[in-house]
Formats: structure tokens, C-alpha cells, sequence
């Protein structure tokens, strides 16, 4: 099947799902049939401190539909932060979504956990990403901590790199939700959050949020559920 990604948002996000489609479809010796359409992470940024997901599902919909044009079967959101509007762009979009939240939900069921911390935008922290997880409690940094890491997260994201500094704020915070918060294991509710952990010892268990999309998307691709 032919996957149609929105991408852009940020760059660096963009070339991890584009990377782990490469990979996964040259592991198995299939086809890779893909389109990238770009999103304005600027833009996208405005409208997630606006709250605004109609505006944002809106501007997402243009691309949907040069994905279709494009020839794609479905199309998938490369951030967990352009999630903020996943419902108000399923019911105006042309393609089937695939919506990464009920794939992490189902990966936090599977994996038995009962309590997992959570990293990320603001919004993401703030409401447990998107109030979508069922499967365990969640807990998130407090106070001056939710700040740090939202613009720790914003400022990574935006350029595609990650400094020492930032790296610092995310696993410091990311110990402290699995020490004195009780969280099992922390879930990366940021997609750019690989630049961070990719390769590096934490300290703690993590749940990569997009990892396990890009696997969604792979399976969908393959004729999956």
C-alpha cells in the first residue's frame, strides 16, 4: 500500500519514520511506495499553543489531499504533537488516518504496565497524550519540570538537534517520574525525543511513541490491521 506521510514537523522527526520505513520494507524485502508531504512546523507550533485543532486540521487536510492525489492509501501525522488535532482532521480527511495513540495504548497493554510517566509538548504532558491512554495511569512532571521539558522539547524539535543541556532536562525529569513519581516506565510522547535517547543510557525504561507509529505504518503498509 502506498503510505502518505505529513512530514516537516520537524525535520529530524521526518527522516526517523522516513528512515524506519526504509529499513523495515529492505528487512523484509518489500516494496516501499511512499509520499512526503510538508507541514509548516512553525505553524503548527501557533496553532498548538493556541489550541486550535480545527485551524491545524484544516491546514493538515491540504496535504492529505496531495497525498491522495499522489496516489497513497492512507496517511499518517509524523509528530505526536500534530495529534493535538488527530480527530478534528479523521473526520474531514479523504485518506484513513492512522492515529498513533490506540498503537501506543496498545503497546503499554501489552507490555503490562500500569503506571507510565509521560514526555513531551505541554499539551501532550498535560493531558496524558490527548487523554488516549487507557491501558495505565499516568503521571507527568509538575511544576517548573512540565516547563522545562515543553521548551526543552519546542527548541529540539524546531532545528532538529539536541543539546547537552536539553538531553540533561529530559533524563533528570524522566528519573524523578520513575523514582519519586512511580512510573514503570517513561513514554517518549514527543517524536523529536530520539534525538535525545537514541543510543544513550537513560537510566530508566522507556516507551518510544514513535517508534512504535513507524511500525503501525509498516504493518498498515503490508495490507495489515
Amino acid at each position: 500500500m502506498h503510505i502518505g506521510l505529513i512530514g516537516g514537523i520537524g525535520p529530524a522527526a521526518t527522516e526517523y519514520y522516513y528512515r524506519g520505513l526504509i529499513e523495515r520494507h529492505a528487512g523484509s524485502g518489500t516494496q516501499l511506495e511512499l509520499t512526503i508531504a510538508h507541514a509548516d512546523v512553525h505553524e503548527l507550533a501557533r496553532n498548538l499553543t493556541l489550541n486550535d485543532a480545527r485551524r491545524q486540521a484544516e491546514a493538515f487536510v491540504v496535504l492529505v489531499r496531495r497525498l491522495a492525489a499522489a496516489g497513497a492509501s492512507f496517511a499518517a501525522v509524523t509528530s505526536m504533537g500534530g495529534h493535538f488535532c488527530i480527530r478534528e482532521l479523521e473526520a474531514i480527511s479523504p485518506l484513513p488516518i492512522l492515529n498513533a495513540i490506540p498503537a501506543v495504548d496498545a503497546a503499554i497493554r501489552q507490555r503490562n504496565l500500569r503506571t507510565i510517566g509521560v514526555l513531551g509538548t505541554r499539551t501532550v504532558m498535560e493531558t496524558g497524550l490527548y487523554a488516549g491512554i487507557s491501558s495505565a495511569g499516568i503521571v507527568r512532571p509538575e511544576g517548573d519540570a512540565l516547563d522545562l521539558v515543553h521548551k526543552a522539547y519546542i527548541e529540539m524539535a524546531i532545528v532538529g538537534r539536541v543539546t547537552d543541556a536539553q538531553r540533561r532536562v529530559f533524563f533528570s525529569i524522566g528519573q524523578h517520574l520513575c523514582g519519586a513519581q512511580g512510573a514503570e516506565a517513561v513514554m517518549l510522547g514527543g517524536t523529536d525525543l530520539f534525538l535525545a535517547f537514541q543510543g544513550q543510557d537513560c537510566g530508566f525504561p522507556v516507551l518510544d511513541c514513535a517508534e512504535i507509529h513507524v511500525e503501525a505504518i509498516y504493518q498498515r503498509s503490508l495490507g495489515g490491521a
